[in-house]
């Protein structure tokens, strides 16, 4: 599938009988179609990978997904000039809510996994905690 872009023309102006297309940002379609094909193959093999994925970390998948989303989007849009710069600040907001859930989910399981005792479980459910007594709990040895 990634060398398809083979099958387009090395000229400026695509024409078929249901469109005609001129490139105006890159030299030929051919390097359009190369560009295109190298943003989109990843970005369907990482979207199948997120919806067969059976494993609880699954959605750390996203994150290269934004990332190629956002570079193929760039590279259709024909103004931008440099197209692989400017997606990571777009990309910074999901990573910073998406890296820290996928670890607290993490640090549950581990800390699930240790088998508390029934007046443990008794005793973190009668006590009211704030949100940073959350973290330091997690963070104990």
């Amino acid at each position: 599938m990634f060398y398809a872009y083979k099958s387009f023309p090395d000229s400026k102006t695509w024409e078929t009988f249901l469109f005609t297309y001129e490139t105006t940002y890159y030299p030929n379609i051919y390097v359009l179609a190369w560009t295109i094909l190298g943003k989109f193959i990843p970005l369907s093999l990482l979207a199948i990978w997120f919806l067969t994925c059976k494993h609880w970390w699954y959605h750390v998948i996203l994150i290269p997904i934004g990332m190629y989303l956002f570079q193929l989007i760039m590279a259709i849009n024909d103004d931008v000039k440099f197209s692989d710069e400017i997606e990571i600040w777009f990309l910074i907001p999901i990573m910073a809510v998406i890296v820290p859930l996928v670890y607290l989910i993490r640090a549950k399981i581990f800390a699930s996994m240790h088998n508390p005792t029934l007046e443990e479980i008794e005793y973190e459910l009668q006590n009211k905690k704030n949100i940073f007594t959350h973290f330091k709990d997690l963070f104990r040895n």
